[in-house]
This record gives structure tokens, sequence and C-alpha cells, in this order.
């Protein structure tokens, strides 16, 4: 079939077929246009700061970080620059070839190596990563002259934290450490986070943990143009860094150099306060660590020998472990016996060698006691029997609720982290402690061991010094404190950490005067006179022995005993006794007796700070020698001289439960 079409119908199906191709282009033409108005006009702020990113980088000025001195003056922390070897991950295409290349040119240990990849995995790409740190002016020469033939690697002027005294109060200044993830979590939690651009460090124990807002600074910013390769080739505005303020502290430096010294290669704590401020002068835990180890990332053979030594060097001792303080509990006991009216300082009681309490026998440290015994003997010779029957009277409530604003069982709120709570027992504590119902009843014979400072008692030695500080200040409590100023790092302004008294407990000066009277004769005539004879000085204190296992009724024979199940020893002091500028508790760790381990430490400190000399007191001889050698033959009556050991209790008579928790035998303490 044969199909006819005419010029006019196909001119005018040409023509349909032009105006709908040319609507189809004007559409394209008006979409596109109208995204150039989109891009150009309304985006043009939007790509003209892109465009400038790729021209432009913003480098953050790392601040210097403060420094740290002692009262006066002597550099505890401060800052060194060094050349450190970094790659910046973002520009390196071959990160395995680049890193041998540049082991020809440095040494790069395997440990170096460990801490790149472990700092690369946790970097983002356009931060700069650490190598190799404190390069030589010819290691440096040697990297830079083949840094063209080495993308993304950089020689760059950074400063370190240096501790200049080495191990001495490494406790107290802490050190730093590389930012881990968890410390970028916290960071980022305060805020912190554009202030911690380009910053690897940061405070990780001590002072410089919390002081780190202090120390850290304001990071600031340089703006640079950069050329195609990413290097920088010229600087167009800086706003610079604010460094770190500095930080003057209470602690003298030789004090605690002297006190540290003084405890040789025995582990334990020291603490010194000056009473009417709360200010710390000596902060000791035995044995000590470098801090320098921790600044460019420990090894792990160092880490390994701090983690696992049985002696726990980075334990702080004087502030987070918790001990009974044994008898220098026992000032304490006979002051709350005076304000409650349970004593008076005359009154006496005879004391046979034992307190008889629900069929139990609580020993004296002297077989066959001492006689009649007030108020002032009982702390001078320290007698048990005393406080036995001071503890039954008072009973643990009362006991508890007198002790407690003396700080005991509550943190001092010290400017330091990691403080221990400790424990000051009591029947409410001990519900709240313990599960099963027949562990949370308190039994009478429990305050019967409270009393002398054994038991559930476990304070930290900041603990006993501050309660001591307070003793001999009148009942005023301070908040311990080791900053004394702060420092701004612009104007040399300097912010003083005023004294924050806590609470002042109510006191009678008679009562007072007759524990702090007593406490001066422990020195001259009592536990404590050997180690304090021959002082220019008056001296207040008392020794104090804790127990750290029981023998179930056995005699206790120190050779007999492993080290480190020895009792621990204890001493209390202030000085002078009429006006008292120092008060402290030393503690060393299975030491034996007080007067024979801590006594002669704290005479060492104190002698160094009142009389600036760094001799001890001489040796004296020990008038009790002979007689203890008979007692031991079974040729004299047994006594506990200062230094001589206490016997332990005889084995006891089965004892009725309302008593004594069954497997808690009383233990000797002096």
């Amino acid at each position: 079939m044969t199909e006819f079409r005419t010029p006019a119908a196909d001119l005018a199906r040409f023509r349909l077929r032009v105006v709908v191709a040319a609507v189809f282009v004007l559409i394209c033409l008006g979409l596109l246009a109208a995204r150039f108005h989109f891009l150009q006009v309304q985006r043009h702020d939007y790509f003209l700061t892109r465009a400038e990113d790729n021209r432009i980088a913003l480098l953050p000025v790392v601040p210097h970080r403060g420094t740290i001195v002692d009262r006066n003056g002597v550099v505890l922390a401060r800052n060194y620059a060094t050349y450190t070897l970094e790659i910046m991950p973002s520009e390196v295409r071959d990160l395995e070839g680049t890193l041998a290349e540049l082991s020809t040119l440095v040494p790069i240990e395997p440990r170096d190596l460990r801490r790149f990849r472990k700092l690369f995995e946790e970097s983002r790409n356009f931060e700069s990563v650490p190598v190799r740190s404190r390069l030589t002016d010819e290691e440096v020469a040697r990297v830079v002259s083949q840094r063209y033939r080495l993308p993304g690697v950089d020689v760059r002027a950074r400063l370190l934290r240096d501790y200049p005294q080495g191990t001495t109060a490494a406790h107290v200044v802490g050190y730093i450490g590389r930012i881990n993830e968890r410390d970028v979590e916290r960071i980022e939690e305060r805020g912190q986070t554009a202030n911690y651009r380009g910053t690897l460090h940061i405070g990780k124990a001590g002072l410089e943990q919390s002081y780190e807002a202090e120390l850290h600074g304001t990071t600031g910013v340089e703006q640079v143009e950069v050329n195609a390769s990413g290097r920088a080739v010229r600087a167009l505005s800086h706003t610079p860094a604010s460094s770190g303020n500095d930080l003057e502290l209470t602690l003298d430096i030789e004090l605690q150099r002297v006190a540290e010294t003084a405890f040789g290669d025995r582990r334990g704590a020291l603490v010194a306060i000056e009473p009417s401020t709360g200010g710390v002068l000596a902060l000791v835990s035995m044995p000590t660590y470098d801090p320098n180890l921790f600044v460019d990332g420990i090894s792990t053979q160092d880490w390994r020998a701090l983690n696992e030594s049985p002696d726990h060097p980075l334990l702080h001792r004087a502030i987070y472990s918790t001990y009974p303080p044994g008898s220098t509990f026992k000032p304490f006991m006979a002051l709350a016996g005076l304000e409650t009216g349970k004593r008076t300082a005359r009154q006496a009681i005879h004391d046979v060698g034992y307190f008889n309490f629900g069929g139990h026998r609580f020993m004296d440290d002297k077989i066959g006691g001492h006689g009649m015994v007030d108020l002032h003997k009982s702390i001078v010779v320290s007698c048990n029997t005393y406080y036995y029957q001071l503890a039954n009277e008072l009973g643990i409530e009362g006991i508890a609720s007198f002790m407690a604003p003396f700080g005991f069982g509550d943190r001092t709120g010290i400017d330091l982290p990691g403080e221990a709570i400790g424990v000051l027992p009591s029947p409410e504590w001990k519900r709240n402690r313990f599960r099963k119902p027949e562990q949370q009843r308190w039994y009478a014979g429990e305050t019967i061991s409270v009393g002398i400072g054994q038991g559930y008692n476990a304070f930290t030695p900041l603990q006993l010094a501050n309660a001591m500080a307070a003793l001999v200040n009148d009942g005023k409590l301070f908040r311990p404190h080791v900053v004394k100023y702060v420092v701004d790092s612009r104007t040399g302004e300097r912010r003083a950490i005023e004294p924050e008294p806590l609470r002042e407990i109510p006191l009678k000066q008679a009562h007072l005067k007759a524990v702090l009277d007593a406490m001066v004769d422990v020195n001259k005539s009592g536990t404590g006179r050997r180690a304090f004879q021959g002082a220019p000085y008056s001296v207040g204190g008392k020794t104090g022995t804790a127990q750290v296992f029981s023998l179930r009724g056995q005699r206790y024979v120190e050779k007999n005993v492993r080290e480190r199940l020895r009792d621990h020893s204890w001493f209390v002091a202030y000085a002078p006794a009429e006006n008292p500028k120092i008060a402290l508790a030393v503690l060393v760790e299975n030491g034996g007796f007080g007067s024979q381990s801590a006594a002669p430490i704290a005479r060492q400190v104190i002698d160094y700070y009142l009389l600036d000399q760094r001799a001890g007191a001489p040796a004296a001889e020990d008038d009790n020698a002979t007689e203890s050698e008979d007692a031991a033959n079974g040729t004299a009556p047994a006594r506990t001289g200062e230094g001589d050991p206490p016997p332990r209790e005889p084995a006891a008579p089965a004892v009725p439960q309302a008593a004594l928790v069954p497997g808690q035998p009383t233990r000797v303490t002096r």
C-alpha cells in the first residue's frame, strides 16, 4: 500500500520537533544558569573559604608549660627545647619505606618505632607524629639535607619536660605523659579540644595532674600560606600562645631530701605540716621513682620494673595507703576521755598487766603491768590497759564522734589526686561495709582494740599528721595544701592559695595542756627519749607500733617473722613544744617498734628544719639492754622499754561471741 505525505504536514511536524528541542535546551540552560548562580553567588563565601584553605593552613602554637618551684625557688619541674623528628601521615605514600630511609640517617631504636606506631594509630592524618626526640645538631643536619626526597618528614623544635630533682619529691610533683584516648575523652568533656591542638602531653600524676589547667596555658594559632606540596612559604598572621602559670610550693625540697635519705632503702611515708597554715613542708613516699622516665614514653622494661616491684614505688603511701595507727592514737583517746568527763588528768587506774573483758584478757605491753597509771603516765609509758578501760567506757560511737572532727576516716582535701578516705570504725560503717548480718553486728570486744589504735582503724599518714597539727594548733584544723602561690605567666602576679580552715574543734586548754605535756615527756623520759636525747629544743611526740597480722596468742619474736609481716613503726611529733612550727607523722612499713625505726627519722627531719643541719641525734647507749637480756633468759622480770619488743598475748580462753569476733585476737601495741 502506498503512503502519500504532503509537504505541509512534514513541515508542521518538523517545526514541532524544533520547538520541543528548543524548550528542552532552554530548560537545561536555565538549570545550568541557576546552578552557576547558586555556586558563584549564594555559595561564594563558602567556596572562597575552601579555596583559601587549600592555600592557607592554621597551625597550632603549643604553649610553654608552667614551671614548678619549691618554697625557696628551687626548680622541681621545667621545660627545655629539643629537636624532634616527625612525620605527617597525610603526606607520606610509603610509610615503611620512609621509616627505613630515616633509619639510615639517624639511629631509630625499636622502642622509638613501637611508640611511633602506637601514636600513629591514635593520631589524625593532619597531625604530625614524632618518631624520635632529642636529636643532636649533626642528626638534624643530616635529616634536613635529605628532606627534599622525604615528603612528609620534618624536624621541629619542641619543648620537653624535665624534672631536675630526679626521684626527690616525685610523688608530689608527678609527671606528664603522652595524651591517650582516655585523656582525649576528658578533654572533650571539658570543652578544651581546641586548646589542646598540637599538644602531645598532659599531666598524669601529682601536681602535674591536679594543676593541669594552670600549668598547660592557652594554645595560639599561626596562619601560614602553603605551596602545592603542603609546605609553608610565608606567615600570614600569628596569635601567640599564652604560657602556663607557674607554681610555688609550700614544700621545702631540702627538707624533703633529708627525710627521703633518712629512710634509706626502707618503705614508708612521712608528712610534715605547718600547723598554723596547713602548708605541707615535706611529703615523702618511699621507695620513689624517676618521673623523667615517663616524659617521652616509658620503656616496657622500665614500666615492668616499676609496676611489678614488690615495693610498689609508684604507690603514694603518704596519701593513698592506710594503716592502723597503733599507739599514736592514744593522745587523741586521752583527750576524748578528758573532754567527755570519763577521765580527769589525775584519775588513776591500777594496771595489773591486762584488761579482762568477756572472759578474754587484753594484754598490756608490760608483763605484770605498770602499777598505778594516770593520764600523763599512760601516754609517757604507752600503757595499753589504761586505754582498754577508757575505750570500754567511751563506747565505739563515743570514740567515732570525737575522732571524726580531727579528720580521721575522711579525705583531707589536699590538692593532690588519689587521696584515700581511710576507716574510722563505727557500727554504721560496719553495716555499710559488710553484707552478711553476722558480719554487720558490732561486738563490744572490738571497741577495746580500737582504743589502742588497732582493730578496724585505718588512716593515711596524711590524716594522722593533719590531726596532730590540729591538736597542737588549739583544735584549728586546716585543709593541707602543697601549692602556696600560682604565678601568672604574663603579669607575674602571684595569687596566694590562702590557708583554708576546715573547722575549729572546741577543746579546753587545760585538757590540751595535759595531753601535750605528756607528749613532751615521752621524749624526755618515755618511749621516745633515746631518739631525742640531747636535742637543743623541746619536742612532743608519741611512738606507735601497728600489727600487720595476728599470731593468735603466740609470742612475737621479730627475727622469727618474715620481714613483710613484721609490725609497722609509727612516730608522731611536733616542735618546738612551746610554739609548734612543724607537726609530722612518720611511718616505716614493717619497721618494728616506733622508737627504733620511725622516731630517729623524725629527729633528723626536725633537726634540719629547726637547726638547719642534716646530722641526726647521736647514738645513745641502750640503758635497757642488760635488763632485756636478763628478761629473755628468764632471770629478771620482763619489761618493754622503748625499742624492746612487747610480749604477745598468751593463748586466750574461749570468748563469748558477744565480746569478740572469733579469729580476731587482740595484739599488744606500743
